[in-house]
């Protein structure tokens, strides 16, 4: 099957590189706006495990674009993009790129010196770790990623901002709500259109950031080890089996995007071109600069080459 075979089966896929996005996630986040107006208001944004840089692509059509296009952009500056991950991406107009760890303090310290100061509006993340297919182990340390971007978010965010995070829906799920509720009074569970029904991904739509009275960066993880008890004793393991039963915790969950539009789940006829010949597939609009399977690919080459000292070759050539 060739990639014509993947723009059939795959919509979004194909509508991405017509658009001019670098991933088809991009329409996730555009339908989460639709239904949360999240950008309205917002100067100051933080973009966590941004390759290969869709988010920010919205982000900077949305936010940095419109406003530098604007008559009024003289009176004031634009909005301020931070996008932030381990690996390098391709630059995107308006964004400022750090290449450094969201669990890192120093990597909260350079946005905060990005931003002048001053904390972020809106922070967001469609990072995922690479998934097992096993869904228990794939929710669990998605939450921890989660929990992980939760840790920069309290240094970065002001009070009343907003949250998007990628979740995986599982047993566990109604633990992950209430510890995001610890720290915000809205939190809502959003599947956009363009995400798969066969997919368990969702996002966290969390808004209003609101930290407990006194709280300390330092003791986030001990006030979420909290939730997981009735008692809200330390000793014990943090678990949700106690949010069943009589204090079953029922979670706003919400589809969100055109419901009458495209189906991500359908596969589509592809369009004929305006000369009347056959379809032709476009590239990806911009590949990875330094994926991080290029490792894999070198030693392959390599071996087929009958390289023995493959220790030699290196990850920038």
């Amino acid at each position: 099957m060739g990639k014509a075979s993947k723009d059939k089966r795959d919509i979004y896929y194909r509508k991405a590189k017509e658009e001019g996005w670098r991933a088809r996630s991009a329409f996730k986040l555009l339908q989460i706006d639709e239904e949360f107006n999240i950008f309205q208001g917002v100067k100051r944004v933080v973009d966590l495990c941004a390759a290969p840089g869709s988010w920010s692509q919205v982000l900077s059509r949305k936010l940095y674009v419109p406003a530098k296009l604007s008559p009024e952009c003289g009176d004031g500056d634009p909005p301020l993009i931070v996008a932030i991950d381990l690996q390098p991406m391709a630059p995107i107009e308006g964004v400022i790129q750090v290449q450094g760890d969201i669990t890192n303090a120093r990597t909260a310290e350079v946005v905060i010196k990005h931003f002048d100061g001053c904390k972020a509006d809106l922070v967001v993340c469609d990072g995922a770790p690479d998934v097992t297919g096993l869904h228990d182990m794939d929710e669990f340390v998605q939450s921890q990623l989660i929990l992980a971007a939760l840790t920069i978010v309290t240094h970065v965010l002001r009070v009343g901002g907003k949250f998007i995070a990628k979740i995986f829906r599982g047993k566990d799920t109604s633990l992950l709500y209430c510890q995001l509720k610890l720290f915000f009074s809205h939190v809502t569970f959003a599947k956009p259109k363009s995400s798969r029904n066969s997919s368990i991904e969702a996002f966290a739509v969390c808004e209003n950031y609101s930290p407990p009275e006194g709280f300390n960066e330092k003791d986030l993880y001990h006030l979420l080890e909290k939730v997981g008890s009735p008692s809200g004793d330390g000793d014990l393991d943090c678990s949700s089996g106690w949010l069943e039963g009589p204090n079953k915790v029922y979670i706003p969950f919400l589809a969100c995007g055109d419901l009458s539009g495209y189906d991500s789940d359908r596969s589509y006829p592809l369009p004929s071109s305006a000369e009347g010949g056959s379809y032709q597939s476009l590239d990806p609009v911009q590949p990875p600069i330094a994926p991080p399977y290029k490792r894999a690919l070198e030693l392959k080459k390599a071996s087929s080459h009958g390289v023995v000292d493959i220790d030699k070759l290196s990850l920038d050539s």
